[in-house]
Order: structure tokens, then sequence, then C-alpha cells
């Protein structure tokens, strides 16, 4: 019996790696197809078949989403929540999303799993509900999310396709890049005096770390087939962002003062407070492994390690 083939766009990069590893050890043939603007080869076994290309270009979804695919699991999107180029970024992720789907539905692909964001509720009461509205994003990232999720949802809605839409809080562990705990790692190995943080320090999230992201994505694709079903994914607490720092500088074994470039968010279109509501996926069976703070902590030691950065503790914490 051949093996399940299955696509995963932006499976080079942080959270797509990591879901590629998992696919494998269930035995499913796996497709990568990614850009390359912030995935990496080295993260992929060689067992994973490799397509370094852009999917805005329709003709590239039509050439990789092939009649043996079963499933596309899209997690490629130009991501930073203060993108500089906000049009091109609206118009990157949807056009993706737009090429795939259509290309899905083309060669009837069984199931569509779709990384959404909790960008898409934009500053929201807490903890967040999947039926939460109106949905008003504040940045285009979050835009771009939810005009995907639109996407989805017509597609969902007018074909056999069976669509799973996650919406993420902020995911963490080995291979992450671009985000609070790496660039705090990163401030301190040039200064290891000072830490400048952005905003006031008491931005508050959940963080979830990467192993127990894939374990949900992979529990409810086996254990559901909608026509579709959109699932918050995080935790049922939050960590400020002055507690991460304290955290990274006590992995360090550092005293850094810590500055503040001032005010109640990091950036423009950043999101101050944000929790969401885990109940629908816990009815399923899930719970997170690691609460927030465990998270961050362990995502700490494993970053240090990863960039070969002295740490107080030699092993994750359990």
């Amino acid at each position: 019996m051949k093996p399940e083939t299955v696509l995963v766009t932006g499976g080079a990069g942080f959270i797509g790696s990591h879901l590629v590893d998992a696919l494998l050890d269930d035995g499913k043939r796996v497709i990568v197809i990614d850009d390359m603007s912030t995935g990496r080869e080295e993260w992929l076994s060689t067992d994973t078949e490799v397509h370094a290309a852009d999917l805005t270009d329709p003709a590239v979804a039509d050439e990789v989403v092939t009649e043996t695919v079963e499933t596309v699991y899209h997690l490629a999107a130009k991501s930073d929540v203060d993108d500089d180029q906000p049009s091109k970024q609206f118009h990157t992720n949807a056009q993706m999303t737009y090429n795939l789907v259509e290309a899905a539905v083309d060669t009837g692909v069984s199931s569509f799993v779709f990384t959404s964001s909790s960008t898409i509720y934009g500053e929201a009461p807490q903890p967040t509900p999947e039926d939460f509205g109106p949905l008003e994003p504040i940045s285009p990232y979050g835009a771009s999310k939810l005009a995907c999720e639109g996407i989805l949802s017509a597609a969902a809605h007018t074909s056999p396709l069976s669509v799973y839409n996650f919406r993420f809080a902020n995911i963490v562990g080995p291979r992450l890049r671009g985000a609070v705990i790496p660039d705090f790692i990163e401030k301190l190995q040039q200064d290891p005096t000072r830490l400048e943080i952005l905003g006031d320090g008491r931005q508050e999230k959940s963080y979830l770390h990467v192993t127990d992201c894939v374990e949900a994505i992979r529990l409810v694709t086996e254990q559901l087939d909608p026509s579709m079903i959109s699932l918050n994914l995080g935790t049922r607490t939050t960590t400020a962002v002055d507690r991460i720092a304290t955290i990274v500088a006590e992995e360090m074994n550092l005293a850094p003062e810590l500055t503040y470039t001032g005010g109640d968010r990091g950036w423009m279109g950043d999101v101050p407070r944000m929790r969401l509501s885990i109940e629908k996926l816990a009815a399923l069976g899930w719970e997170p492994r690691y609460e927030s703070e465990k998270a961050v902590r362990r995502a700490t030691r494993e970053l240090l390690e990863e960039m070969d950065v002295p740490s107080t503790v030699a092993e994750p914490a359990n």
C-alpha cells in the first residue's frame, strides 16, 4: 500500500519543518514547497522532496498540487506583523492561498490545513472564542490571514474540500527566528549589560511550544472530517514581555539593565494582550503539555543550545 502523499507549503520554515518531521514519522510521503526566504533546507530530512519556488505564480501551484496529493498543509506566508510593505504582504498571502485552493479543488485534494493567526481577532476580549465577532484585525498581516480564511470558507462551501483552519497563538521552540526570544538572545550576545524592550514590557500573550502545536494539528486532522472547522491553538496562560526578558537573562546567567522604547505596544499593529479560548480543542481531548511560561523557558534553552550560546541549564524543562 502506497503511503499517503501530502504537500507542506513553507515546510522549510520554523513550524513547517517540525510538522514535516512529524508527518514523516507517521509514514507519509512529504512534498515541501518553500521560497526559502526564511526557510532552511538543512532543517529537512533527506527523505523530503523539496521544491524551491514562489506560490504567487499559479503555474507553480498547479505543478505541485497533483492528483496524488491527498492533503495540503498551507503554512507559507509573509508573516511579519510590522512588514514594511503591507500591500505586498496582503496580496502575497491572499494570492498564494487562492492559487493553492484553486489547484486543490481542481485536482480533488481531500483536505486543506491552514495556519491562520490570533491577529484576525484584533484587540478582542480574553479569552477569545472562535465565534467572537466582528473580526477587526489591526495589522495588514491579520487582514491577510482573514482574507485567506474567506477564500477557504468559500471553497469549503462550494466543493468537497475539507478545511481545517487553525488560529495560532505565539509558537516557540527550536528553529524560531525573528521573534522575541531569539531577538533577546541576540541582543544580549551583543551587549550582556543592557537589553532594550520594545514598548513598555507589559504586553502579555500566550506562547505555545511547537511540539504542542504539531500534536494538536495531528490530533484534529486524524479525528475530524469537517466541511470547515476553525480552532484556536494556544495556552490557557500568558507571559509578559518583561518576564520573557527575565527568563532569557536567567538562562544566559546575566543581569542586564532593562530599557524600554515606550508605549503600550511594540510596533504599529501589535496587539498588546492576547489569550485565546481553547475549549473547542480541549473538548477533543487536547491540552498543551507546556503552559505559556514553561514553553518560553524550554524554547529559550533549546534556542541557546541551537545557537551555541552557553546557558545555565543544559537540559530542557519537563
